[in-house]
């Protein structure tokens, strides 16, 4: 299959690696400096099985999603109608647009600009970036997608890439349920610029994210959404299955970029204002990591 990811930071360089890997025909559309590494050669693949120099495509225009049947949209969640617009004038009449994104509503935000099918699905895997041209693996690596037609072939194209694909008729439910644990330990990991594992040893620290979990439910619950499962089993179980793993927020505030905050707890904010449910806790988290944003990291010359 020839596949693009729009977005090649740590999540789309997993996917792409291990789609390329498997004999796919994969472009990564990225920044410069990583698109060079890639170039020159070939992303190495650094995951929990196995270590791989992967050759493939790579570009920083997003004309490089041209004649894919397979697009992967990794953007951040601030860059969704900026990646939209840029696809739309390549996008091939029948590609089908997979939106592996934090948040619950980048699906329809693509979708709403896009002719091209647009499916959500949710991404479990602890990845990072170690540098240009290297994204090393720190667990997991499973995605739940939407209903579409000719499921089957896509899901097996993933399984014999070593990618478990669950497809769900209540995908709205399982992307919330990501959601919160996003909303459980991204702030914090961010805040305290700690891994998953030793975060939640800290005092008071599971209070504290069983609290903004339980708000979370409650705005699911008034915005109609069941979410599936045990919730706070499945937060638990993050720090078992990835003790390493920083969230994604804690390496944007680490490294001076922003965060995809706004899509995380303070979405939960807004639809909780909106719907007039409380939410003090995901309230606090967003505003103190939004205030970490806007700090000049340490040795600029602004600090």
């Amino acid at each position: 299959m020839k596949i693009a990811v729009m977005g090649a930071g740590a999540v789309g360089c997993y996917y792409g690696g291990t789609l390329a890997r498997a004999g796919h025909e994969v472009t990564l559309i990225g920044r410069a400096q990583h698109v060079q590494a890639v170039r020159r050669d070939g992303l190495w693949l650094d995951t929990q099985g196995f270590e791989a120099h992967v050759p493939m495509q790579a570009s920083t225009e997003a004309e490089g999603v041209r004649g894919a049947e397979l697009v992967l949209c990794c953007v951040k969640s601030t860059d969704t109608e900026e990646a939209a617009a840029a696809m739309a004038p390549h996008l091939a009449p029948g590609a089908l647009v997979l939106s592996l994104q934090n948040g619950v509503d980048n699906a329809e935000r693509l979708q709403a600009l896009l002719p091209q099918r647009v499916v959500a699905a949710v991404v479990y895997v602890a990845t990072e970036m170690a540098g240009p041209g290297h994204v090393k693996h720190h667990g997991r690596g499973e995605l739940v997608i939407g209903p579409l037609p000719g499921s089957e072939a896509l899901v097996a194209q993933f399984a014999a890439a070593g990618v478990p694909v669950q497809v769900s008729d209540n995908v709205a439910g399982a992307l919330w349920a990501k959601l919160i644990l996003n909303c459980a330990y991204n702030a914090l990991s961010a805040i305290t610029q700690l891994p998953y594992g030793r975060l939640v040893q800290g005092q008071g620290v599971e209070d504290v994210m069983r609290d903004a979990v339980q708000e979370c439910l409650a705005v699911a619950q008034g915005c109609g959404v069941t979410v599936p499962d045990d919730t706070w089993e499945a937060v638990q179980r993050i720090a078992r299955t990835m003790p390493t793993q920083y969230s994604s927020t804690a390496q944007d505030l680490a490294r001076g970029k922003l965060s995809e905050i706004d899509h995380l707890n303070g979405l939960v904010l807004r639809r909780g204002e909106a719907l007039g449910i409380a939410t003090p806790v995901n309230r606090v988290l967003h505003c103190l990591v939004k205030l970490l944003e806007g700090r000049p990291l340490p040795g600029s010359p602004a600090a």
